[in-house]
């Protein structure tokens, strides 16, 4: 297959129009319909129901759906990280480490230093950002490599290395009456109507229902929880960065959160490879 087709096809397959697929492509017509149906006969499979007035995906339609849309991103993220690594310097391409805001700065300055002083060390350029967002970065091929956070983050199709697990505390407005407990549990924080929990950002832009305040950055949600409007659940770690205003508690029953360093599993870059031993050696 051509990844032309796997493109053609991708858009009649989410238009489930021909006509909507066309104008999104920039192609007439008749040459779209041509080109679908030379693929389904290079497949021996149909992979859309016509009518009329419809088009649906058959089931093998459905399967070429999803893996025609992850080779093209995969083909993709290729085109991305080769632009990349042309434009660095001849013999010493850099590398860009993506990470959430919130991250430990601790363990991000460790593994920094440590990486420099190795022999051989590249530039390496960091990039912060939201949840879930330097999941997507990995992916697009705009990042090498990436610290993740589980359960939060998916780490599925990425090769990972575990280098801490840590408990959860809740963030509160200093002077808070569970400020003064030594540990607190899930139910008392759902419990606080006042300080409901933030609702974050899916990929596709869109906050799920609930009552908490819509958050897009960390810098916001503690401005929030500072004014009294919300409480944050975070790794332990976030006890060094926080303000004089703010005041951390274990939760005791919250998941406990494993940071990875994950990389692309079909990376060839030493670099790469140096800065995942690096990271991995850290104590």
């Amino acid at each position: 297959m051509e990844t032309r087709e796997l493109r053609y096809f991708v858009a009649v397959a989410e238009e489930l129009h021909f006509g909507r697929a066309a104008l999104r492509l920039g192609i007439a017509q008749p040459p779209l319909s041509r080109a679908i149906q030379q693929l389904e006969r290079r497949l021996g499979a149909a992979l859309l129901d016509r009518t009329s007035r419809t088009v649906t995906l058959t089931e093998a339609g459905s399967v070429l759906l999803v893996e025609g849309r992850a080779a093209l991103e995969a083909v993709d993220a290729a085109e991305r990280r080769t632009r990349r690594a042309a434009a660095s310097r001849p013999g010493r391409p850099g590398l860009v480490l993506v990470t959430k805001a919130s991250a430990s700065r601790e363990l991000l300055a460790k593994l920094l230093d440590a990486y420099a002083a190795e022999p051989g060390a590249v530039p390496v350029d960091v990039i912060l950002c939201g949840p879930a967002e330097q999941e997507q970065l990995l992916r697009e091929g705009r990042a090498d490599v990436a610290l993740l956070h589980r359960p939060f983050d998916s780490t599925a199709g990425f090769h990972t290395e575990e280098l801490s697990t840590e408990g959860q505390v809740v963030v509160l407005p200093a002077g808070h009456p569970l400020t003064s407990r030594t540990h607190v549990h899930m139910a008392d924080i759902t419990g606080l109507p006042s300080l409901p929990l933030p609702r974050w950002p899916d990929p596709d832009g869109s906050y799920p229902p609930g009552p908490g305040p819509q958050v897009r950055d960390h810098a916001q949600l503690l401005q929030l929880v500072a004014l009294g409007r919300a409480c944050a659940v975070s790794p332990e770690s976030c006890r060094a960065q926080l303000p004089g205003d703010l005041a951390a508690v274990p939760v005791l029953d919250a998941p406990t959160v494993t940071t990875v360093i994950a990389w692309p599993p079909h990376s060839r870059s030493r670099a790469v490879a140096d800065l995942v031993r690096t990271a991995t050696g850290l104590q």
